[in-house]
């Protein structure tokens, strides 16, 4: 299995240097789980300046709406109230993170040097017994040089429809523990033991690896502050409306 490592100062061309190595060095090899074909590499991914412009990649399935929406889900837990019996899914990623964020604050404070800021993401119990388990595994932070570092694992991660959405969010979240600390954020590592894309994506792939050699940066990005961050922001009451309708209605058909 092939492991590839790529830097990058911001994080879409890290992003974009690890979809054209998977595209260029990744293995094909069954995923009889999903009754499809897989190319497939291990790979560790380094954004040396997670906050550097340009902030967006324009290669991701989705827009700000979605991204916005992903964003919210992991910091603030909107579709916390759909995991349980019955209901749709077994766990969040905020759910499985946020009690255990005060450790990791009050950990860093009492010891800047300290190794054990770490934060367990899967649940034994659960996740081996779940159809769909969670692909991040765990997030550990570092202070050095008097920066927070990040370093995500994930067990499993499609590299063309969710790492993008994925390690944006995960920054957001750098930059909230950041900002509890009162420091700067530093740089954010993305491992993913198997970075995979499927199949039904490989036109996908194959697209976006063309605009990452054949385009301009500013043609397959954004900037975030000043201009997608702000559509991103206009976009919060249309979601909390529907995640309210959502909610509303899980209810109702509780109470039958």
């Amino acid at each position: 299995m092939k492991e590839i490592f790529v830097t990058g100062e911001s994080l879409p061309i890290a992003y974009h240097k690890a979809l054209v190595a998977l595209a260029e060095q990744g293995d094909i090899l069954t995923c009889n789980d999903w009754g499809q074909m897989q190319k497939e590499v291990s790979m560790t991914y380094v954004v040396e300046n997670p906050l550097a412009e340009p902030m967006i990649s324009r290669l991701y399935i989705g827009g700000f709406y979605e991204l916005q929406q992903y964003v919210m889900e992991i910091l603030d837990g909107i579709l916390d109230f759909k995991i349980g019996d019955g209901k749709c899914w077994e766990y969040t990623y905020h759910d499985r993170y946020y009690r255990q964020l005060p450790f990791i604050i009050g950990e860093l404070k009492r010891n800047p040097d300290s190794r054990r800021a770490v934060m367990n993401i899967r649940d034994f119990e659960i996740d081996s017994n779940n159809n769909d388990p969670a692909c991040l595994q765990s997030i550990q932070y570092l202070i050095r040089d008097g920066k927070l570092h990040c370093k995500i694992m994930m067990r499993s991660n499609d590299a063309a429809q969710a790492n993008f959405m994925n390690a944006f969010a995960f920054i957001q979240l750098q930059k909230k523990v950041a900002d509890e600390l009162s420091i700067p954020i530093g740089s954010y590592t993305h491992r993913a033991n198997s970075f995979h894309c499927y199949e039904r994506n490989f036109k996908l792939l194959e697209q976006y690896v063309d605009g990452i050699k054949n385009k301009p940066l500013d043609e397959i990005t954004y900037e975030y502050e000043g201009f997608y961050k702000d559509m991103m922001a206009e976009s919060i009451p249309a979601i909390n409306a529907a995640v309210g309708k959502l909610r509303a209605e899980m209810d109702a058909r509780e109470k039958k």
